[in-house]
C-alpha cells in the first residue's frame, strides 16, 4: 500500500476511533446548524437575524488559545471529550424544549451562543490529535482522510437534516443529532492519546495565561505561520460566508427554492470540499503546503465571484463544487503546515490561534448583513470576492519569502 494512499492511516489504532467520533459530531453539527437556520429564516423572515445566528456560533472564536493551552497541558483527547459532553448536553436540552413547546428565536440565538463558546475549537483538537497520534510520513494523508468528515457531513448531514425537517418535524429532527453527539462523544473516550504535557514534581508549572501568550508571540514571529493566520483570517470573512451561513439566504430569496433545495446547495459545496480532501489525501507528501494554500485560495474566490453571478439553481451548484473543491486543496495544506512546523510542544496553542482567525466570519457576516439589503446580494458576495483575490495576492508577495520557495520549512514535504 502506497505510503499517501486514502487507507493507510486507518493503520493507527487511534485514528480508526477517531475518524468515526468526528464523523458522528460532524454530521450532529451540520444537521443543527441546517435546522436552526431555516427555523430562524422561516419563523423571522430577517436575513439580520439569520447572520447574527450565523455569527454566534463563531463567539468562541476570541478563546480558541485557551482552548488549544488547555489541550496543550491537559491533552487533546481529554479536552474533546469534555467539549462532546457539552454537545450532547446542549442537544437534550433543546430536544426537551420542543416537546414542550418552549422553543422561540431567541432560544434559537441562546443556543448558538453557549454552543458557540466551544464548537470553533473543534476543529483545532481534532487536527491536533491526529498530529499527535499519525506518524510524520502519513500526517498529510491524515489530514485529508479526516477533513473528509466535516466535508462529508456537509452532503449527508444537511440532507438529512432537511429531509428529517420536512418529514418528521424539528423534535425527531433533534433526537437523532443528541445521539449523533453522543456517540461521538463515546468514540472519542476510546482514542489513544497522551495525557498533556509532563510537569516535573516540586516544579512550578508556568501561568495558564503566560503560556497561552507564548503561543501568541510565536505566531507573531514566524513569518509563515502570521502569513497563514491572515489568510485564514481573510477566507473566514470574504468567501466562507458566501457558501455558509447566506445560503438559507441564497435558497429562499435568490433561487425562491425550501429546505431540500437548501441542502443541495450545502451538499454541492460540500461534494467538492470532499473531493479536494481526497485529492489532497491521495497526492500526500508529493505536495508543497504553502504553496498550494495560495494557489488554491485565488481558486477559490475566483469560483465563489462566478457563483454568486451565475443564474439559477443548477449553475449555482455546480460553482459550488468548485469552490469547495478549491477550498479542501487550500485549508487542508494550510493545516498541515501549521502542525508541522509548530512541533509538539506549541501545536495546540497554534491551532487554538488559527481557530482564532475564524472570528473574520462573524465579521463578514454581520457586515453582509448590513450590506445586502441595501445594495443586494450580487453586489456584496461579489465585492467581497474581489477584495478577498487582492489581499490573498497580496498576502502572497508580502510573504513570499516564507510561503513560495520550494526550500522553505513551509514547504518541506
Amino acid at each position: 500500500m502506497a505510503r499517501s494512499s486514502l487507507l493507510t492511516p486507518f493503520e493507527v489504532r487511534s485514528f480508526r476511533f477517531q475518524w468515526p467520533a468526528d464523523l458522528l459530531t460532524s454530521w450532529a453539527i451540520e444537521m443543527e446548524i441546517l435546522i436552526l437556520g431555516w427555523y430562524i429564516i422561516v419563523e423571522t423572515g430577517s436575513v439580520m437575524l439569520l447572520t447574527v445566528f450565523g455569527s454566534l456560533q463563531y463567539l468562541g472564536t476570541l478563546i480558541a488559545p485557551l482552548f488549544g493551552m488547555a489541550g496543550d497541558r491537559f491533552g487533546h483527547r481529554t479536552v474533546l471529550c469534555a467539549m462532546r459532553a457539552g454537545y450532547t448536553i446542549l442537544a437534550v436540552a433543546v430536544s426537551i424544549l420542543i416537546a414542550t413547546g418552549g422553543m422561540t428565536p431567541m432560544v434559537v440565538l441562546i443556543v448558538a451562543a453557549i454552543s458557540g463558546l466551544v464548537r470553533p475549537s473543534d476543529l483545532a483538537m481534532r487536527n491536533a490529535l491526529v498530529a499527535e497520534t499519525m506518524p510524520p510520513d502519513r500526517l498529510m494523508a491524515a489530514m485529508g482522510v479526516a477533513r473528509t468528515t466535516s466535508d462529508s457531513a456537509r452532503i449527508i448531514g444537511s440532507l438529512a437534516g432537511a429531509t428529517l425537517l420536512a418529514m418528521l418535524g424539528m423534535g425527531i429532527s433533534y433526537v437523532a443529532i443528541a445521539l449523533f453527539y453522543a456517540g461521538g462523544m463515546a468514540l472519542t473516550t476510546a482514542v489513544t492519546a497522551s495525557r498533556g504535557q509532563p510537569h516535573t514534581a516540586g516544579t512550578p508549572r508556568p501561568g495558564f495565561l503566560r503560556e497561552v501568550r507564548e503561543g501568541m508571540v510565536y505566531v507573531w514571529h514566524t513569518p509563515c505561520v502570521l502569513a497563514a493566520m491572515w489568510l485564514a483570517f481573510l477566507v473566514n470573512m470574504t468567501a466562507f460566508p458566501m457558501t455558509s451561513g447566506l445560503l438559507p439566504y441564497v435558497a429562499k430569496e435568490v433561487y425562491g427554492i425550501g429546505q431540500t433545495g437548501l441542502g443541495t446547495l450545502v451538499a454541492s459545496f460540500a461534494t467538492g470540499a470532499l473531493l479536494g480532501s481526497i485529492a489532497t489525501s491521495l497526492a500526500g507528501r508529493s505536495l508543497r503546503p504553502a504553496r498550494m494554500m495560495i494557489v488554491f485560495a485565488v481558486a477559490w474566490y475566483a469560483a465563489v465571484l462566478v457563483f454568486v453571478n451565475v443564474p439559477g439553481p443548477n449553475a449555482g451548484r455546480v460553482m459550488l463544487v468548485a469552490a469547495g473543491f478549491a477550498q479542501s486543496l487550500s485549508m487542508v495544506p494550510m493545516a498541515v503546515m501549521l502542525l508541522q512546523v509548530a512541533g509538539p510542544k506549541l501545536r495546540g496553542r497554534v491551532m487554538g490561534v488559527r481557530m482564532l482567525a475564524i472570528y473574520g466570519l462573524p465579521v463578514g457576516l454581520l457586515g453582509a448583513g448590513v450590506l445586502i439589503p441595501l445594495v443586494g446580494f450580487t453586489a456584496t458576495a461579489s465585492a467581497y470576492c474581489i477584495f478577498g483575490l487582492a489581499a490573498t495576492l497580496a498576502i502572497a508577495l508580502y510573504w513570499r519569502q516564507a510561503v513560495w520557495p520550494k526550500d522553505a520549512p513551509a514547504n518541506s514535504r
